[in-house]
């Protein structure tokens, strides 16, 4: 009776012990697999990306479409990454590990420049209105002699500050390192920092 229990108390000694073992041997399987993330996930200082090409025409990324266009980025030099087919691979520096969308602008062809040029020097005949698409506003603007004045001065500020943009709702045409405007918005899913009550 003695002995069949120490065989037991034996076997389930060196049962838990395959089991401890186990599970051991499987988290640093899952751990060690798990070092290496995907490229795409590398953190900042990690990889550089290239400079879009620039379309002359547009002021915009050539590959835009849909306001996204991507770029290549390059993993800084002895970094371990997944590419997206699931291989790892350590960069040399010169290899590109994947794309990274950045945004861009619609565009149909109306300059800033021109706009804001036309609104100065001919904004009192309506030249600027009918160069955004906005022909009725032109002749309003035309037969008025600019609303006296004050309309070219209102019309000169909101086309200068890109408040007014072209009617078929694209935007300017703006160099692509120049002064464009950002516009910020708060909508429901923009996070809000709790107030601290004092």
């Amino acid at each position: 009776m003695a002995a069949s229990r120490r065989r037991l108390l034996c076997l389930r000694s060196g049962l838990f012990t395959f089991l401890l073992l186990y599970c051991v041997y499987s988290h640093l399987q899952v751990v060690l697999a798990d070092d290496v993330d995907k490229c795409e996930h590398l953190r900042l200082g990690q990889y550089f990306c290239k400079d879009p090409k620039i379309d002359e025409a547009t002021q915009e990324p050539e590959n835009c479409r849909d306001t996204t266009a991507w770029v290549e980025c390059l993993p800084a030099p002895n970094i371990s990454c997944r590419l997206s087919n699931g291989t790892e691979f350590r960069f040399s520096g010169d290899e590109v590990g994947f794309n990274k969308t950045i945004p861009c602008r619609n565009v149909s062809g109306y300059s800033y420049k021109v706009a804001v040029a036309l609104s100065l020097f001919l904004g009192w005949l309506g030249a600027d209105r009918f160069y955004l698409g906005y022909p009725a506003l032109g002749l309003l603007k035309f037969c008025t002699v600019g609303f006296c004045g004050i309309g070219t001065l209102i019309d000169f500020i909101l086309i200068a500050m890109q408040i007014v943009g072209p009617a078929d709702g694209s935007n300017y045409i703006v160099d692509y390192y120049g002064a464009r405007l950002t516009r910020l918005s708060i909508t429901n899913q923009t996070y809000r920092k709790p107030h601290l009550s004092l």
